[in-house]
């Protein structure tokens, strides 16, 4: 027997494995633990993650040697983060190599006899509570390489994503080296790197960052790895944390297409926050006496600081009783907040622990403030339970109390559960917390408690949007993910994922809707081949990515939904949905185990590498029900100029021919450039054009109707030089006000920004919108059409020149149609011709440029010298526009225009205009 057999069977003979998941950590954690005997070197240890748009691809790799004079055991420990899957495994010793593939457990388990069945010795890997740890024992001089594979999801909470790393190599290694390689297409807002290593080691992380990859090293040498200049033991024993963000549109509609499958991202910004109604129902027991009650007491004392005179609140603490420090919501006033943190601070800890009755009131409370009118409909109602046991008094069955919760809550109300400690059935809060469109976390009962709570209040403090839909088209797409969602929280994200059909389409488009203060929709379109040709040419990029994501996304819905299954059919169904794409995508999930084979003289052997298992629960436990919301980032094509719903979504508010943006169909009055005003004069089917030579920063009346409360103005800019001793202007900013719906949309070159007393939405120019909002609504594609009242539309156009252009900044275009419905009030540049005044032309010859013709008109009494030209529409074409011909009047529209420019000046861009 050759000398690489008999280290073979050593091998089996003595072979013991196991393996685990960690579920209580949200970010994403990996460690070497200490390499276990004497006399065995360490030769290298690397870590490199490979995230592409935030789909996370790491590999753990160790080299070994057992330099000892006899055999010994080796260990490789890998802390695995609790929402990732493992995909892979290998292990080489002396050249024979183990490699892992996942299979439905049964099968794998029926193998694993099978070749224990032959007399082969073989190990099994189980899941324990933390680590991933494989032992194997191995003669002396003996080489082994470890290498582990996992993939994972990051989420965005509070704005970051954050990749963490546990490095504890145990000991000093030759070669140790961390690689984070991070690519995003739409841009690398910021990273920056961390870690709780030791000062000397804190300055040694290397950043390359470009605009859309970024590229972090951590690579000690052995003198830097050591804890002083002569000491053997390694200071390397801590976290390494890597934290970055996106670049987004602020509308933040974005979707990206590879390999056959999309990813349609959702996480605005510039929103203005919802206001709450909270109840918060706090286990007050014998058991959270001391440490957790403290802890408690000083996180409920922030939170309640945090709390704002929009919301309101209400505090229930229960034991074997169920109290309510007032039975109905209130005002959360400083006077009533400091009378809440006094009534905490009194609680004294003692008793059962009633959760039914406790959570039961806690709805009553909410609803009976609905039925009052005491909250705002557009307002969040939710419940925070914070527990730290099972329930011993009442109803004691959590079957039952999750029946009970979920059959007196209101769509409208979420449940979010907090369980302090490793005694709480976490299982059960989760599941109940899922059951009322909550989600529920464990907090470790330690010093920093009260943080981890705050933390955990903080991701659901600020609710920006509510009923969400993410929609595609029907012939396009199919095995869609979740695409409804409850609730948006500032600095989170949404996600949907699924697979293409086969077609001829070259793009994918979707439409976003929510609701708020105001509502939203979105609309996103996106090349299905540009992504997979810029993949191709990096290097450190996961191709696979979208595949594997949507696998990822999708198995996690399915666990969650599984331990929400009411009957047993239904979670064999959704069961043996699980095995099979596990076993397609190589996830070893609860449901399927990872075998690991080996050759020997063309005979193979196995090794199991089992499920996650809890130990009160079973296989089915909820610490792996996963519930987490996807993160990614895309680019958006916008091609149509004008706006108009697909087919395929049935829009929630039908917008009026002007909301659409489709004044082709009627006269126009037209503002372009260095402002040339074209005012379209229907009785007399003309034409004329004047321009106004005003000053860069000067506020210009358009619209001002008193009778319909509607003001439009426009800001200028001006030229950044002089062109023939004079700065040209141009319109940079367009203001459109409802006095009468308190609603102001203000148009720029750079953003668009909707308000509404405190609240506002802000995006860019990057994408299509549709927002609502007191009946002021706002279309947004290659332009932006705003409607009032389905009577009032304007539509600005953006023209761009080039940044380092020497003299042309950016400007905007303005339409209005001549169907708009004003008051007799109304005046303005624009709004004073609403009244067509009579226009009496003659003596037309021809003038010094033989192309323009000269005459003369009277109006408003006046007579004024005209020349005949032709000024620009844009709507069509962008770049060229098509000529519209008029008689241009000189002199700022002197004699056409009531007064003198200077008189419609304002101070605001939402004054109206006074007396001319």
């Amino acid at each position: 027997m050759s000398g690489g057999t008999k280290v073979y069977k050593w091998l089996l003979g003595n072979f013991y494995n196991v393996n685990s998941l960690i579920y209580g950590m949200c970010f994403v954690c990996v460690c070497m633990q200490a390499i276990q005997g004497n006399d065995i070197t360490v030769k290298s240890y690397k870590v490199e993650s490979r995230i592409t748009l935030r789909f996370a691809h790491t590999t753990v790799k160790s080299s070994v040697l057992n330099s000892g004079p006899s055999a010994q055991s080796i260990g490789f420990n890998v802390q695995i983060p609790k929402r990732a899957f493992i995909n892979n495994f290998t292990m080489n010793v002396n050249g024979i190599t183990f490699v892992g593939s996942v299979k439905e457990k049964t099968v794998a388990r029926n193998l694993y006899a099978q070749a224990r069945a032959r007399g082969k010795a073989a190990g099994i890997v189980r899941y324990t509570m933390e680590t991933f740890r494989t032992e194997v024992h191995v003669p002396p001089g003996s080489k082994v390489e470890f290498e582990l594979h996992y993939q994972e999801m990051m989420q965005r909470k509070l704005g970051v994503y954050q990749h963490t790393l546990h490095l504890q190599p145990g000991r000093l290694v030759p070669l140790l080296q961390v690689d984070v390689y991070i690519f995003e297409p739409k841009g690398i807002k910021f990273v920056t790197a961390s870690n709780t290593l030791g000062e000397h080691l804190s300055e040694l992380t290397k950043i390359t960052h470009t605009k859309e990859k970024a590229h972090i090293v951590f690579k000690p040498t052995l003198q830097q790895q050591r804890k002083c200049e002569n000491c053997t033991e390694s200071s390397v024993d801590g976290e390494f944390t890597v934290m970055y963000d996106v670049e987004r549109e602020s509308n933040a509609g974005e979707l990206q297409v590879s390999d056959g499958h999309f990813v349609q991202f959702f996480a605005p910004s510039d929103l203005s926050p919802l206001s709450k109604n909270i109840v918060f129902v706090i286990d007050v027991s014998g058991s959270m006496w001391g440490l957790k009650m403290k802890q408690t007491v000083e996180a409920m004392k922030a939170i309640l600081d945090d709390l704002s005179m929009d919301d309101y609140f209400s505090i229930i603490d229960f034991n074997h009783n169920v109290r309510c420090w007032n039975e109905d919501l209130v005002q959360a006033s400083s006077i009533q907040a400091n009378e809440a943190k006094k009534y905490i601070q009194s609680i004294k800890p003692n008793g059962g622990t009633n959760i039914n009755e406790a959570l039961l009131r806690a709805v009553q409370m909410l609803v009976r403030a609905s039925n009052q009118g005491l909250t705002d409909p557009r307002s969040v109602s939710m419940i925070i339970l914070v527990s730290d046991g099972d329930p011993t008094v009442g109803e004691i069955k959590l079957n039952t109390i999750q029946k009970n919760v979920k059959r007196v809550m209101r769509e409208e109300f979420s449940l979010y559960s907090l369980g302090i400690g490793f005694d709480v059935d976490f299982d059960f809060l989760e599941r109940i917390a899922m059951d009322n469109r909550g989600i529920a976390q464990r907090i470790n009962a330690n010093h920093d408690a009260a943080d981890q709570l705050k933390t955990f209040y903080s991701q659901v403090s600020s609710p920006l949007l509510r009923t969400i839909s993410i929609n595609f088209p029907e012939n396009a797409v199919n095995n869609v993910t979740q695409n409804r969602f409850d609730k948006f929280f500032h600095g989170s994200e949404l996600i949907v994922a699924g697979k293409l059909q086969p077609s001829d389409f070259t793009t994918l488009q979707s439409i976003t809707t929510a609701s708020a203060n105001m509502d939203l929709n979105i609309q996103t379109e996106a090349d299905i081949h540009g992504l997979d040709s810029v993949l191709s040419t990096h290097q450190h990029s996961f191709t696979g990515f979208a595949r594997q994501m949507w696998a990822y996304i999708t198995v996690n819905q399915l666990l969650a939904e599984r331990s929400l299954a009411s009957t047993a059919n239904k979670k064999r169904r959704i069961t043996q949905r699980i095995m099979a794409l596990a076993v397609e995508h190589q996830f070893v999930t609860p449901f399927t185990a990872m075998l690991v084979e080996g050759h020997d003289q063309g005979r193979a052997e196995r090794l199991i590498a089992d499920s996650p298992r809890d130990s009160r629960h079973g296989c089915c436990s909820g610490t792996k029900s996963k519930q987490f919301i996807l993160k990614y980032n895309i680019s958006i094509t916008v091609k149509q100029l004008l706006y108009s719903k697909p087919p395929w979504i049935q829009p929630t508010n039908a917008p009026t021919q002007e909301a659409s943006g489709k004044l082709e169909s009627t006269a126009i009055t037209i503002v372009e450039n260095d402002p040339h005003f074209i005012i379209h004069l229907p009785k007399s089917n003309m034409d004329i054009c004047f321009n106004i030579d005003s000053k860069p920063g000067h506020i210009l009346n358009l619209i001002s109707d008193p009778g319909t409360g509607v003001t439009i103005n426009g800001q200028l800019v001006g030229s950044k030089k002089m062109k023939n001793n004079k700065i040209d202007t141009y319109f940079g900013t367009i203001s459109i006000y409802s006095k009468t719906h308190g609603v102001q949309a203000v148009v720029g070159t750079n953003r668009i920004d909707l308000m509404e007393g405190r609240n506002n939405h802000s995006f860019s120019w990057g994408a299509t919108a549709e927002l609502v909002l007191n009946r002021v609504t706002i279309v947004k594609e290659a332009h932006v059409t705003v409607t009032v009242d389905g009577k009032i539309s304007v539509m600005v156009l953006l023209h761009r020149v080039w940044k380092k252009h020497p003299i042309q900044v950016d400007f905007l275009g303005i339409y209005m149609s001549n169907a708009n419905k004003y008051s007799t009030l109304v005046h303005g540049l624009i709004g004073q011709f609403a009244k067509e005044p009579e226009v009496k032309l003659y003596g037309v010859h021809e003038g010094a440029d033989p192309k323009k013709k000269e005459a003369t008109m009277e109006v408003k009494g006046n007579k004024l010298a005209v020349t005949r030209g032709w000024q620009k529409d844009y709507r069509r074409d962008k770049k060229r526009g098509s000529d519209v011909y008029c008689w241009f009047i000189h002199n700022s529209g002197k004699g056409f225009i009531d007064g003198s420019y200077t008189s419609y000046i304002l101070p605001q861009l939402d004054s109206f205009l006074t007396s001319i």
